[in-house]
């Protein structure tokens, strides 16, 4: 089984990222929203990407028309998008209520051989895949912000994933580009729960007056070879998001470790979310 129709439900900055992979390595991606809007502009910013790829000499002409060729609209009707997916990626808001209203109308109507993939960052898997009816064949596909650049793919497993849906997810990703590392379905996983404690403490730093964001990410960045400071990050993957995140791990796990500081509660307040916003712990108004 190759894969070839993939389904990516969420047209927002993970979905559309999503989407865009999938075209690119050559499979037939329909992107799906309750709000045809959101799919218009999903589709329009990868676009966009593939230009700028184009234009930095990193994606060839031919390859950005065949990827734009590959990516489609999905039919507004949900149940009618899925009955014709090989796979399907699920890249919506962290509401566990959300997911599994979902999954339930995905085990409904995919087809018998087709990979239920969820894009959480943090939420159970095993408790998004028992509502499909179906948990063999669900998985999580934890991407990274932006997908079209970021290498990594963290997957995981519960312990109803079969061994087979581990092995074709892992050849989707490397099809696909990625590096995958594939971890058990335990609250944060490796990365979110990795990130997050490196995230919220340099919150809480610069809270305490200790330094500022800048220079925070730069000793990061310079003394520890990290790509990207832990705050610029934090910009990147949403200021909501984190604070998500850092809720739901402080609760399952009891761990005052990932309590969200009160500069990151007043921040996501004022509407200061990071890039989409303009505005975070940098000005990305430009």
């Amino acid at each position: 089984m190759n894969f070839e129709r993939v389904l990516v439900i969420g047209a927002g900055t993970m979905g559309h990222g999503i989407a865009h992979v999938a075209a690119q390595a050559g499979c037939k991606a329909a992107l799906y929203d309750v709000d045809a809007a959101v799919v218009d502009k999903g589709l329009g910013k990868v676009k966009a990407n593939l230009e700028k790829g184009v234009a930095k000499g990193k994606v060839s002409e031919e390859d950005k028309d065949a990827a734009l060729a590959n990516l489609a609209a999905a039919p507004a009707d949900l149940a009618e998008a899925a009955k014709e997916a090989d796979l399907v990626v699920e890249a919506v808001p962290e509401r566990m209520e959300l997911k599994r209203e979902i999954f339930t109308t995905l085990g409904a109507n995919c087809p018998d051989h087709a990979i239920l993939a969820t894009n959480t960052s943090s939420l159970s898997v095993g408790d998004i895949a028992e509502a499909s009816g179906h948990p063999d064949r669900v998985i999580g596909m934890h991407f990274f912000n932006p997908v079209h650049l970021m290498k990594l793919l963290e997957i995981v497993k519960t312990d109803a994933t079969s061994d087979d849906v581990v092995q074709s997810t892992r050849h989707i990703g490397e099809r696909w580009g990625k590096t995958c590392v594939v971890v058990k379905d335990s609250p944060g996983f490796a990365t979110s729960r990795l990130g997050l404690v490196l995230g919220l403490e340099a919150i809480r730093m610069v809270e305490e007056g200790v330094a500022s964001a800048q220079d925070i990410d730069t000793a990061l960045e310079l003394g520890y070879r990290h790509p990207m400071g832990p705050l610029k990050l934090t910009d990147l993957v949403g200021l909501d998001v984190r604070l998500g995140i850092a809720e739901h791990l402080a609760e399952v796990l009891d761990d005052r470790r990932f309590a969200p500081p009160q500069l990151l509660r007043d921040m996501v307040a004022d509407g200061k979310l990071g890039k989409k916003s303009g505005q975070g712990f940098y000005d990305w108004s430009a």
